[in-house]
């Protein structure tokens, strides 16, 4: 990894088919050990269950309130401050439960690929949204 400042670019924030606005942060191949996106979940949306192949996830909640299930952990209640600890290949999802949005960075080891990526879910995608 080379010194440097990364840019907050509001404009690359993106929606994908798990249910929630993405904007990587910083997620770059000369930085092959970690990964930093903000996700942002609307009120009253729950994501996909998904798991990530080879990589330890970590949630900290920034915003918002949500609801978090992690492998075969009971849901449990989110709020800022809030670390969800999330290991290689364990399903996972989480609600919004509150008015405002859900905001929380994701920070991935070794950094997020797309090729990680396993949607789990068994409700099919909604109608023109491709898988993964």
């Amino acid at each position: 990894m080379r010194e440097g400042v990364r840019k907050w670019r509001p404009e690359g924030e993106t929606f994908t088919a798990e249910g929630c606005f993405i904007n990587e942060l910083s997620n770059i191949e000369d930085d092959p050990d970690v990964s930093i996106a903000r996700a942002r979940v609307a009120p009253g949306v729950t994501t996909r269950w998904h798991r990530l192949r080879g990589v330890a996830e970590r949630y900290v909640i920034l915003e918002g309130r949500g609801r978090v299930e992690i492998g075969d952990l009971p849901p449990q209640d989110v709020a800022p401050g809030d670390v969800v600890l999330i290991p290689p290949l364990c399903r996972q999802r989480i609600a919004n439960t509150g008015r405002e949005d859900l905001v929380f960075l994701a920070v991935c080891s070794p950094r997020f690929r797309d090729d990680c990526y396993e949607d789990v879910d068994p409700s099919p995608l909604p109608k023109g949204v491709a898988k993964g």
